[in-house]
């Protein structure tokens, strides 16, 4: 099916069991807590099974002068080791289409994979790779994103990445109240917790690789360019994986090396990168320089709102950090610019994180209308509900929900915000100073093609299939709900199966449309048996009713099972964007509200609290999805507090290379975080009518953290993340 129209009454509306919705337990649960579920390197594949390692250039740009890998060569186990001097030619591309790997000497950035040594033993293939010697010419590199602006360049490819409505500079500098402030963010990792692994094997010319991917028909697609081999030769497969973050979106130089080791050796070869290498080897989220610039009134009714950005990225790349897309559609406000450069830079390529764009987007325009609230004397709520848009102001087409106001009322009611002293560092707790903080929260919904099939069988259970992932979203769990509510099903009788790209093609997880995409795919598969098995009965499939097992229509009731036969029953299903897509403005959305501390004397910042407040569309399952939402929020309180991966600018290396040293949040710093979700139904979006939910919690939520810290103690920073050393020189003196 194709969303062409909203989407009427259904199936999931009227006469439902009530599956869809509920907070079932994860169906895979007990596989993961019992070590059952089988990640990428834990595949066994015989004795046969040889073991990679990487070596990464150690320098941030030049060429490698010579190379000796005779050591490693004679070192104990070691059966191969891969160069540019023995690795074949291989298809060329950015890194969304392809990941060519060892294809010359040139070093483009500090960790690039200069060789592959594979041996009989990891612990063998690691040791011999300390073993290869190399000499290089080193180049001057550009690394830091401020000594790249000069050469920053509009993006191509991708969303377009300007806009522009009416006059913003005339109504800019004609506007009684001005802001115009400029905020950082830092490079980040996504720092999940699995490595990127895969375990390559050939059979003939037919190649198979298990192995950590968000995205399998989009990997298959990239392996098969790389290696330039026929698509239909290539298979993934990932059924479990553990996060990914936007970091799996891609096909990375694990997975490659060891396809290509593989072929050479006839024989398995399986390798994973270390938590090291997984930050120089894999992508991250570029750095930001955001300037806003707002104008109003007297009575905080935006009249000009700007936004540019400055990021960075390999200089082959054109994907970029779009952090004012959000602005574009977040505020009313006849007068708009928004305006995107990308730095080349020579650092390893930077990508997708979660929640590209709004993540650290809105990090500085809540920020800035938290400022410009104060500047007007205004309650930043009150300042959010005057600039209400009636429609897109870009776009200028209807929004297909929007319940942004009404997150807002709800979270303050729930949070106590009438208790807020607006005053900053007039609220005290010992040597606390307290504060409380807003900011709202939006992303993108959209929908991919994606397709899925389904088989009820003889014994009145059913298979699913689909080429899609479960990242630790609880994937399996809501096809397990709506394939379950479709057919009048108990869950217990329902196996889904996902990540192999032999079952039909899916969106994959990125983007918050994994859901919906896969969802819909599922759902249009289920109608499609329910109709066969209502012909099978003689009735009418818009009036049959599902539940218990049976199909019931005009006073018939007839057991499922006896429909079926001996050789069970399919159908297949699938979704397309249509033209609600581009007829109506789609985003999901919500509130986020925090409470902080700071101590009068050292300027450490405790989270006290924190709510957040959302929107989504049909919940799909109530459980997973607040746990998403409470997930993207601590993901805010590690941006807002504690993330940033440090550049050592003379040689392009991220220096806290690991998890001791790339600081995410901990339970000690979480402490009393809850989420919810507001009843609504988008028919416009999907026939599942649900939204994205897993990004939308990282949402606005470091801003709601930054402000809570200026109301505590007075002091604004602009630079993100919020730590100590930028406080204490600021803070008030003790009375």
């Amino acid at each position: 099916m194709e969303m062409d129209a909203p989407i009427g009454s259904n199936a999931l509306d009227v006469g439902a069991q009530g599956v869809v919705g509920k907070p079932l337990d994860r169906v895979d649960g007990r596989l993961k807590v019992t070590g059952g579920a089988r990640y990428a390197y834990e595949v066994e594949q015989g004795p046969k099974t040889a073991y990679g390692f990487v070596v990464e250039a150690s320098i941030g740009k030049g060429q490698i002068k010579s190379m000796d890998t005779g050591p490693a060569e004679r070192a104990p186990g070691v059966i191969l080791v891969l160069t540019y001097r023995n690795a074949p030619q291989q298809g060329t591309g950015n890194h969304h289409i392809a990941h060519p790997v060892l294809t010359s000497p040139e070093v483009l950035y500090y960790g690039l994979p200069i060789a592959f040594v594979v041996a009989e033993t990891f612990e063998e293939a690691r040791a011999a790779a300390y073993l290869v010697r190399v000499n290089y010419e080193r180049s001057p590199g550009r690394f830091a994103l401020r000594g790249g602006l000069g050469q920053a360049r509009a993006p191509q490819g991708g969303a377009p990445p300007d806009s522009a409505v009416g006059d913003f500079a005339g109504a800019f500098a004609a506007a009684p109240m001005q802001l115009d402030v400029t905020y950082t963010t830092p490079l980040q990792s996504q720092a999940m917790m699995e490595p990127h692994a895969t375990l390559a094997m050939w059979d003939g010319d037919n190649l198979i690789l298990h192995t950590s991917n968000q995205m399998l028909n989009q990997g298959r697609d990239a392996v098969a360019r790389t290696l330039e081999i026929p698509v239909e030769n290539v298979r993934l497969i990932s059924p479990y994986i553990g996060g990914g973050f936007g970091s799996k979106l891609w096909v990375n130089a694990d997975a490659i090396l060891a396809a290509i080791a593989a072929r050479q050796l006839n024989r398995p070869v399986k390798t994973a990168l270390t938590r090291q290498q997984i930050f120089h080897v894999t992508t991250h989220r570029s750095d930001t320089i955001q300037r806003i610039r707002l104008g109003t009134d007297r009575e905080g009714r935006i009249l000009a709102i700007g936004h540019d950005v400055f990021s960075g990225n390999l200089w082959s790349e054109q994907t970029y950090e779009g952090a004012a897309l959000q602005t574009r559609t977040l505020y009313a406000g006849d007068n708009r610019l928004t305006r995107h450069r990308l730095a080349p830079l020579d650092i390893p390529v930077a990508s997708s994180m979660r929640a590209p764009g709004e993540a650290v987007g809105l990090l500085a325009l809540e920020s800035a209308i938290d400022e410009l609230a104060e500047k007007l004397d205004l309650d930043p709520i009150e300042l959010r509900i005057r600039n209400e848009p009636t429609q897109d102001p870009e776009k200028h087409i209807p929004y297909s929900s929007r319940h942004l106001i009404s997150c807002l009322q709800e979270g303050a009611r729930r949070f106590g915000w009438g208790r807020r002293n607006p005053k900053p560092g007039q609220s005290r707790d010992g040597r606390w100073l307290v504060g409380m903080g807003v900011a709202a929260a939006t992303r993108g919904n959209t929908l991919q093609l994606s397709k899925a099939n389904v088989r009820l069988g003889p014994d009145g259970s059913a298979v699913v299939r689909m080429a899609m992932t479960d990242i630790g979203t609880g994937t399996y769990t809501i096809l397990t709900q709506i394939a379950a509510e479709m057919l009048g099903l108990a869950p217990q009788q329902v196996r889904v199966e996902l990540g192999d790209t032999s079952f039909p093609q899916a969106s994959g997880s990125g983007g918050s449309y994994g859901a919906a995409s896969s969802g819909s795919a599922l759902f249009d598969a289920c109608n499609n048996l329910r109709a066969k098995l209502a012909r099978l009965a003689g009735m009418d499939p818009d009036s049959a009713r599902f539940g218990d097992g049976r199909i019931e229509a005009a006073g018939q009731i007839r057991q499922l099972v006896d429909l079926v036969g001996p050789g069970g029953i399919d159908a297949d299903g699938e979704i397309k964007p249509g033209a609600t897509s581009t007829e109506f403005s789609q985003q999901s959305y919500g509130a986020h509200f925090a409470e902080v501390g700071v101590d009068i004397d050292t300027g450490e910042v405790r989270l006290r609290r924190m709510l957040g407040v959302f929107t989504a569309g049909r919940i799909l399952n109530e459980k997973t999805a607040r746990s998403q939402a409470i997930g993207g929020m601590i993901f805010g309180i590690g941006a807002a507090l504690e993330e940033a991966l440090i550049l050592d600018p003379r040689f392009g290396c991220f220096v806290n290379h690991d998890l001791a040293e790339y600081h995410v949040p901990v339970h000690a710093d979480v402490v009393d975080v809850d989420a919810i979700f507001l009843p609504e139904l988008d028919a416009e979006s999907n026939p599942l009518k649900s939204k994205g939910v897993g990004e939308l919690g990282i949402c606005g939520a470091g801003a709601s953290i930054a402000n809570a810290i200026y109301n505590a103690c007075g002091v604004r920073v602009r630079d993100y993340p919020i730590t100590l050393d930028k406080l204490i020189s600021e803070l008030p003196t003790q009375s």
